[in-house]
């Protein structure tokens, strides 16, 4: 009979405020914090403290690596480390798209003005353009060598006065020291910039795109200028450049000039290179981050500011001047050098305010507050290495004046409750599994299992090993300085502070009997405890308290690493740093046994509950099954590859479970009294609970999904696409074959295109096989042949209750937009055929016309040679061609009609709804103003 186990499953994830690998935003309100958790994205309310919701798609293990905000103040962009993209709803918390594209993680992410277009940047060099409104990829832009850093949308200025700006530019950094600007409206890079030594972080472009600001690893920020002009020609072809040569010619721009011009430099006082850069909504400050502990605030100047700094600087020269001409000195008044009156970057941009923390900053974001004036304040939030997020706010220069204050940075709120600062070395579950106890450097937290609320938070020493009482009122805690901690739960407080060991302390369990417990460290002792009550003195009361009374001490050869009684508390089993295993009795500390095999230090072990078996886990990566009677090792088995848990059986010594999750090495693990839950701490700050379920485990499906998930990851590789270009041929769907190609495709190949364009094709050919079945039937009914009967019908179309035509409708309307032109690619051309048939049946039912034509039209790019050379698929492409305008013609009509309905209620709605307010104050002064005009007008014509 085959064996069969219970599956653990992820249950929920806590401990992690914000991961250091992405950025930390505002919402639109500017009330909640968007911050990345690992591969999920949490939202805080950091005035409360509290967690409001938290994005997490069960599809996803990758983590995420950049955050967007879309102007329509719903939408957000996130990037993960496996190059997908989401888009998130903050009303929903749902994930409303999903675009893949990169073959590695996003590092860049922008919405353009109007939030229907997005631009992504990653570790692949690769821009994407992506049209989120019909989720899809348009094109993919290379030329960059390296990582991206930064991508922004820029406008291009309208040439027509009065017209709205579209978004026509993009700008992009990359560690390759290049800043790129690309024309999408001819999808080329227009022009390269080369101003920084090395890597070029971050940029940003303020709201007029006037000014551009970069940093990398220089010491300063470099300041671009932005030429409009330049923006609103680009690469201007037939009339359109005649008219723009007329405007040249008239003195709006002459030549072919630079769009992005080098403006100054402003130097920073941090010696590290620049992460962040952004512009205040207000456009009044600038903040710079470096990789280092400082943020940097700069004040950016207007022009009747920089005008009075001007007249400032030319008084002083003259009472200067003035000052040598007494003394008689009128050679050296008159060689004083005049000012000189040009603006430069650094009157423009001046230097206002340092923001230091007691750890690195991550990231920063500025509230989307415009009036700063109005607020009196400026605030912005930073997320730390640490797992802390901070939120900062610092007066206006204006408000601090009228209040005769200083405006120095002040922190307003910290979220830090609710994770540990540093790893987390060791957990514990009390008896009954409804409380957690996590350690770290410097602080021990009690969470409740079932909210995942942190409850108590306390300080102690450098944690490394940690365990619940008995009665689950107080906690052990064992120190790299070698102290035995005990807290009490009820008041938070340390009671104990015991000098157990002249090392740290490795290890420590309670004692089967739960009147004691037994400590390992590195001063080669093995210690024996008792629990006891001693009276203490409070004030004028005596009370008792729990305590701890050494009673024996084994000395060993080596450092203690793992302690382990069996559960009949006959053997006490010590791992030493000699690779070794020694068995002692726990009545008479005699020598036992010896185990030894490992190659490396055992670093944890168990013995079984009928006190037979020990367990040994090492760190060269191997598990070993020892029998307590003779010594003998059992098995050995090559168990870990990568800091990943694996859950073994023990009779069968086969993997039953890996439980992926984690992003870096799990360092702690604790299971529930009953086995019904594990929870693991990890080396990315997070807590993980897994839970039993009731699903059935079988050790072959399991073998064979590992395998299958094996294929899928190298089949999906071997299918990626480098490029889409046409070569003058036609095929703009084939791959492309050269280097410098800056235009391909967006899409990747993925399982689940792969497995669309799998279903369209099943669709196709099942359709395909009813009608002809169909037709043969109704040819011979024709002919007169008789004894024929009627072809049976499908089982999965009577199922579905479906027709062919239906049924490959279906399967079309299953796909995804992001996924329909890799899932078409995946179609042979024998399968094109049928579905250009079919599109003519879909043309004239008057089906979505909008798919209808954009599979029509890849189709045609994807497989033009093919179709040109094949003159028997003319008919039906004409056929395809004339229903297609007609159905096209009435689609114009419907739009046509709704814009000119919609235009009527509009003014219908402006007439009725819309009525002057005037002040009689202005309304008379302005009479006022007239009459006098009028009468100095009569006086001067006389």
């Amino acid at each position: 009979m085959v064996k069969a186990y219970q599956r653990y499953t992820p249950r929920t994830t806590f401990g992690v405020i914000t991961s250091g690998n992405s950025n930390i935003i505002y919402d639109a309100s500017g009330k909640y914090v968007v911050s990345p958790a690992l591969e999920d994205v949490a939202i805080w309310d950091p005035k409360k403290g509290e967690l409001v919701g938290k994005w997490h798609d069960n599809d996803n293990k990758a983590e995420v690596t950049c955050i967007a905000r879309s102007i329509d103040q719903d939408s957000y962009a996130v990037g993960y480390a496996n190059g997908s993209i989401r888009i998130w709803s903050m009303k929903s918390s749902e994930a409303l798209i999903t675009f893949n594209g990169h073959r590695s993680a996003v590092t860049a992410l922008a919405f353009d003005k109007s939030g229907s277009r997005l631009i992504s940047g990653a570790k692949d060099t690769d821009l994407i353009v992506w049209d989120v409104e019909g989720e899809v990829g348009l094109y993919r832009l290379r030329g960059h060598k390296d990582q991206i850093t930064s991508v922004r949308f820029m406008s291009r200025p309208s040439m027509v006065n009065g017209e709205r700006p579209t978004d026509g530019y993009v700008l992009s950094t990359s560690k390759d020291t290049l800043i790129k600007l690309w024309d999408l409206s001819t999808q080329h890079c227009m022009e390269t910039l080369v101003a920084h030594r090395n890597e070029v972080w971050d940029c940003d472009v303020n709201a007029d795109e006037t000014m551009l600001v970069s940093g990398g690893g220089d010491t300063d920020i470099k300041v671009w200028k932005v030429d409009a002009a330049v923006l609103r020609t680009g690469l201007a072809v037939g009339e359109e450049a005649k008219n723009v040569g007329e405007e040249q010619e008239a003195g709006v721009h002459s030549g072919i000039g630079k769009a992005i011009t080098f403006y100054g430099s402003i130097p920073r006082q941090s010696k590290e290179r620049v992460l962040t850069l952004k512009f205040h909504p207000s456009q009044e400050f600038l903040g710079c981050q470096a990789s280092d502990k400082s943020i940097e605030l700069f004040r950016i100047r207007t022009i009747e500011e920089i005008k009075k700094k001007m007249s400032r600087r030319k008084k002083r020269q003259r009472e200067k001047q003035q000052a040598l001409l007494k003394k008689g000195d009128v050679e050296g008044a008159a060689t004083e050098e005049p000012v000189d009156e040009t603006i430069q970057a650094t009157d423009e941009i001046t230097p206002w305010h340092v923001i230091r923390s007691g750890a690195k900053f991550r990231s920063f974001d500025f509230a989307p507050v415009k009036d700063v004036e109005k607020s009196g304040h400026t605030q912005l939030v930073v997320s730390l290495n640490n797992n802390t997020v901070e939120v900062w706010t610092i007066l206006h220069p204006d408000a601090a004046k009228k209040e005769e204050v200083a405006d120095e940075p002040n922190r307003a709120y910290t979220l830090e409750l609710a994770g540990h600062r540093s790893d987390i070395r060791a957990v514990a579950l009390s008896s009954d599994d409804e409380l957690l106890c996590s350690a770290s450097n410097n602080s021990l937290k009690i969470w409740n299992i079932k909210t995942t609320s942190c409850i108590r938070t306390m300080e102690c020493g450098y944690a490394l090993c940690c365990a619940f009482l008995p009665g689950n009122r107080h906690v052990i805690v064992g120190t790299k300085a070698g102290h035995l901690e005990l807290f009490d739960l009820g008041s938070s407080s340390m009671v104990e502070s015991i000098d157990g060991h002249g090392g740290a302390i490795w290890t420590l369990q309670i004692r089967p009997d739960r009147r004691g417990l037994v400590t390992g460290g590195a001063d080669k002792d093995v210690k024996f405890w008792d629990f006891d009550m001693v009276e203490e003195q409070m004030g004028q009361t005596v009370k008792k308290r729990l305590s701890l009374v050494h009673m024996r001490t084994l000395k060993m050869s080596d450092d203690v690493l793992c302690v382990r009684y069996s559960p009949d508390q006959k053997l006490v089993a010590v791992s030493l740093l000699d690779a070794t295993v020694k068995v002692f009795y726990h009545d008479t500390l005699k020598f036992f046994l010896s185990l030894y095999g490992h190659k490396l230090p055992v670093l944890s072990m168990d013995i079984s509950s009928d006190s037979n078996m020990l367990v040994t886990c090492s760190a060269d990566k191997n598990v070993k099954i020892w029998g307590l009677d003779f010594g003998d090792c059992h098995k050995s088995m090559f168990a870990h590859q990568e800091s990943v848990m694996a859950y073994w059986d023990g009779d069968k010594f086969e993997n039953i479970l890996k439980l992926e999750g984690h992003h870096g090495e799990v360092w702690a693990l604790a299971v529930g009294t009953y086995g019904n839950i594990v929870v693991s701490a990890s080396h990315d700050r997070s807590l993980r609970i897994w839970q039993k379920t009731e699903e059935q485990v079988f050790l072959e499906e399991e073998r064979e999904q590992e395998l299958d998930d094996m294929y899928e990851a190298t089949l999906t590789a071997s299918f990626e696409k480098t490029g889409m270009v046409d070569h003058g041929e036609g095929n703009v769907g084939a791959p492309s074959t050269g280097n410098g190609d800056e235009l391909a495709a967006a899409g990747k190949q993925t399982m689940d295109t792969l497995k669309a364009g799998e279903r369209v094709m099943e669709a196709l050919e099942l359709a395909d096989q009813e009608i002809n079945a169909w037709r043969e039937y109704n040819a011979g009914v024709a002919r007169g042949q008789r004894g024929l009967s009627k072809p049976q019908r499908s089982p999965l179309l009577i199922s579905m209750r479906q027709t062919p035509e239906q049924h490959v409708w279906y399967a079309l309307e299953r796909v995804r937009p992001s996924e329909l032109d890799e899932a078409l690619l995946v179609l042979p051309f024998a399968a094109v055929t049928s579905l250009l048939n079919w599109l003519d049946v879909f043309v004239q039912r008057e089906h979505n016309i909008s798919l209808i034509c954009r599979v029509l039209f890849f189709l045609i790019k994807s497989h033009h040679n093919q179709i040109v050379a094949n003159r028997i698929m003319r008919p039906m492409l004409d056929s395809v061609r004339r229903n297609l305008r007609v159905g096209l013609q009435k689609q114009k009509d419907i739009v046509g009609f709704n814009v000119a309905a919609l235009n009527y209620i509009r003014r219908e709605h402006e007439a009725n709804n819309t009525s002057n307010f005037f002040d009689e104050e202005a309304v008379r002064k302005d009479e006022e103003k007239k009459q006098e005009s009028e009468k100095k007008r009569k006086f001067m014509k006389m």
